[in-house]
């Protein structure tokens, strides 16, 4: 139920980015070969309303372009746009423009505290907060990587993003447990 549930909400939130007559084929199975169908269905059972809302409408802008300086599923994504972006429409909360004001505005976290709807940091420039992503569970992250690129679902585990992981945040007001939003 939750499954099909997501794949709507997938579908619908994404429509203007997979214009293929299979969108919905095409995300399915993309969700079902990293794992992450299987994942939401822990999130619904582990997370709050809005931590898992964050997530679940993240996943929905699968496959939109990146763009530098982009900051909307129109026009395209960049790293800290999608992440305002979609704690704004998620959350109701606005988030600084860039990555680094991105860690300088939210709560430092241990690694091993990480929980879906968090923060993960990269330095990907040499700069220690240059790219940001949302953590989604299970050492998985959703993020806009680069030009060229598209929104797309990565394991931290990977090489390239074990080196260059640089910290993880919690922000403020994004609360993870449903006490906390009632």
């Amino acid at each position: 139920m939750f499954k099909r549930a997501l794949l709507v909400i997938c579908c619908v939130a994404s429509a203007h980015a997979a214009p293929s007559n299979n969108a919905a084929d095409d995300i399915e199975r993309y969700l079902s070969d990293r794992g992450v169908l299987a994942q939401m269905a822990q999130l619904r059972d582990t997370v709050g309303d809005k931590a898992s809302e964050l997530v679940v409408n993240a996943m929905g802008f699968l496959g939109v372009p990146y763009r530098r300086g982009g900051t909307n599923a129109d026009t395209g994504f960049d790293c800290s746009g999608f992440v305002r972006s979609m704690f704004e429409q998620s959350v109701g909360l606005v988030l600084p423009r860039r990555a680094r004001d991105q860690a300088a505005a939210t709560e430092k976290i241990d690694r091993k505290d990480l929980e879906p709807g968090d923060l993960v940091f990269f330095n990907t420039m040499r700069q220690k907060f240059s790219h940001v992503g949302i953590y989604v569970g299970d050492n998985k992250f959703i993020h806009a990587p680069k030009p060229g690129q598209q929104v797309r679902v990565e394991d931290m585990r990977q090489a390239y993003w074990e080196r260059r992981f640089t910290g993880a945040r919690r922000v403020a007001g994004a609360e993870k447990n449903d006490a906390s939003n009632n």
